[in-house]
């Protein structure tokens, strides 16, 4: 399978060429500027210092900024699992969407039919796991949002993209905003850590930018920060996916 590009090749890279094997992940972002044309502009201008190797456009075009077997500088502090500095193992893709700052979208059905396309690509290509496909909010919780609580990790897990648990919203309803004890709210951050979110040191505002990545990527619906249930208990199903 062949993915169709345009290409609009960005100078914020680093020049060695990286070894196939060590690329294990798949990162999506939102571009969060106020228009398109700003977005690529900064992503292709040296002075930025930001890049990404793939760039999708709201009308669902993607264009090769960075060729893969380059680091491209778009994780920059980060972490998952045991691995940190996230750009020497990664692939980046960005996703034009205006952002939380700039008024957050929806994204677009040529987007999502284009990231789907592409992600397949890259994962065969790649080897990528599922559980190693995340978002920059999931590996750098303590100052990103995304690409936020409107991106589709639900339709894109029916496609082995990523993962997702299995239970109904029905279900998982009855148990929002049930409160838990202090041991499961400790259960919780050992299944997020399972899971490969990175612990910091337990300062309550990076806890709570913890549990608002953790919310944003698999519990969309409510983005409060706050532990109850249904949270844990999509903690826990997460732990045992492979």
């Amino acid at each position: 399978m062949r993915i169709k590009t345009l290409i609009n090749y960005s100078p914020n890279f680093s020049t060695c060429t990286r070894i196939r094997k060590n690329i294990k992940y798949l990162i999506y972002h939102y571009t969060g500027m106020s228009s398109e044309s700003k977005a690529i502009k900064r992503l292709t201008d040296v002075s930025s210092k930001v890049s990404c190797h793939y760039f999708v456009k709201r009308n669902g075009t993607i264009i090769l900024m960075v060729p893969t077997n380059y680091d491209a500088w778009h994780a920059g502090k980060s972490n998952w699992k045991r691995d940190k500095l996230l750009n020497k193992k990664s692939i980046g893709i960005e996703i034009s969407n205006n952002g939380h700052q700039y008024g957050y979208q929806n994204f677009s059905k040529k987007q999502i039919n284009s990231i789907i396309r592409l992600s397949k690509f890259l994962i065969k290509k790649y080897n990528i796991k599922k559980t190693n496909i995340l978002g920059h909010s999931d590996i750098a919780y303590e100052r990103k949002k995304d690409p936020g609580e409107k991106f589709p990790w639900e339709h894109l897990s029916k496609y082995k993209i990523g993962i997702w648990h299995k239970k109904s919203e029905k279900y998982l309803k009855k148990m929002r905003k049930q409160k838990i004890s202090k041991i499961e709210e400790k259960k919780f951050f050992k299944f997020l850590y399972k899971i490969g979110y990175f612990p910091q040191k337990q300062i309550s505002l990076k806890k709570r930018n913890l549990v608002k990545s953790f919310q944003r990527h698999f519990r969309q619906r409510l983005i409060n920060g706050i532990i109850d249930k249904e949270c844990l208990f999509i903690a826990k199903e997460l732990v045992n996916i492979k």
